[in-house]
């Protein structure tokens, strides 16, 4: 049996982190597009904080293009794939979509987390690591649906489970998918 690439698309706050981590309990290894931000704010020894993020994030899709994060991202996932299931933490526009999906087939499955607006917005303000405020939130969420095409892969997702805080309702979604 071939291993499968298993990659997390929701808004900012939705759950996705949570989600990894019921997959990482089985066994599935962890790829977080986001290490590829985090890797140039080091390598520019930037601190990180929401501003640093953003324009690196953005400076990386300017040179890379739209699908920045799957490119840079492939090796990783690539070489955990080779071993076990592969759980993506962060899959965010339509063009790194189409990568992974031209690249894993049958083996990419999409999975969108949901979560209410209000329930994001309250646990990004209270999250340790990069609170951000109701405004910060909105104009993150603005920024992902209007300028890295975030809407398309939650489109194409072929499982959605709703994260209302509820962890129990929300693994036995997780566990109805199959995954």
């Amino acid at each position: 049996m071939r291993n499968k690439v298993v990659a997390l698309v929701g808004m900012c706050g939705a759950g996705k982190s949570v989600v990894t981590e019921w997959f990482n309990g089985r066994g599935f290894t962890t790829v977080h597009f986001g290490d590829a931000t985090m890797d140039e704010l080091t390598a520019r020894g930037l601190p990180v904080n929401e501003k640093n993020e953003k324009t690196v994030r953005e400076e990386l899709r300017k040179k890379h293009g739209m699908a920045a994060f799957a490119i840079l991202n492939l090796p990783r996932i690539e070489k955990a794939l080779k071993k076990n299931n592969v759980i993506v933490d962060g899959l965010y526009s339509w063009s790194e979509y189409k990568i992974l999906k031209e690249k894993f087939a049958n083996d990419l499955h999409i999975l969108a987390i949901f979560t209410p607006l209000a329930l994001r917005y309250k646990r990004l303000a209270e999250r340790k690591i990069r609170p951000l405020t109701h405004e910060q939130s909105r104009g993150r969420d603005y920024a992902e649906i209007e300028n890295i095409e975030k809407g398309g892969p939650i489109a194409m997702a072929d499982f959605t489970v709703v994260n209302d805080g509820d962890l129990q309702k929300l693994y036995e979604q997780l566990e109805k998918t199959g995954l």
